[in-house]
């Protein structure tokens, strides 16, 4: 059972959110209320400032946060877990995540594109590795189902392999850097995907 810190934009506020909750003594800590359409800089500047007064013996939970960013971002200010239909969300408009951004099928480019969504293997969790962008594409346009199983599937994998790698960084003490540089790659591929 987990007791949830709210408190909008407001520091005081969520200081007297948490305050109350650690009263109770649940299992774990969660922060509520930080994905509900706030700008970037109003939820990283509430997750910084709160994330580091949760319970350290705790678990802790970032409700209904899910972009790729804001999980390692999370990581890097100790959240443990977090939620999201982001995945499936995105999946079902044949957006699919990448180690170089979001990657939208639904582009006119991708219509002959032999190569997988991710060349390298890297973060395709191989359920779409045998799957061109052109027939992963042609799925989406035409409105199959098929197409919804198999993004939401590399979309979790995607998910799971980025977690492994965040925690693989953690156990050898170089999440820090690690965080920043995949958030330079990712950040720097999907502005290079909106230009083209």
């Amino acid at each position: 059972l987990f007791g949830i810190v709210q408190g909008g934009m407001f520091e005081n506020l969520r200081e007297v959110s948490l305050a109350g909750v650690r009263e109770q003594d649940f299992d774990g800590i969660a922060i509520g209320g930080l994905s509900v359409g706030e700008p970037k800089p109003e939820f990283e500047r509430i997750l910084a400032h709160i994330a580091p007064q949760l319970p350290p013996e705790k678990p802790h939970y970032l409700m209904g946060v899910g972009t790729p960013e804001d999980l390692v971002l999370g990581v890097s200010q100790g959240i443990d877990m977090f939620d999201c239909v982001l995945p499936s969300r995105v999946a079902r408009n044949g957006l699919v995540f990448t180690p170089d951004g979001p990657m939208n099928l639904r582009n006119e480019k991708h219509r002959t594109d032999a190569k997988p969504i991710v060349e390298s293997g890297e973060g395709s969790g191989n359920y779409t590795a045998r799957f061109s962008r052109a027939y992963l594409r042609h799925l989406t346009v035409a409105g199959e189902i098929l197409s919804c199983t198999l993004l939401t599937l590399h979309n979790l994998s995607f998910y799971l392999d980025l977690m492994a790698s965040a925690r693989a960084h953690i156990e050898t003490g170089d999440y820090g850097p690690w965080h920043r540089a995949w958030i330079q790659r990712y950040e720097t591929g999907a502005a290079a995907r909106l230009a083209n």
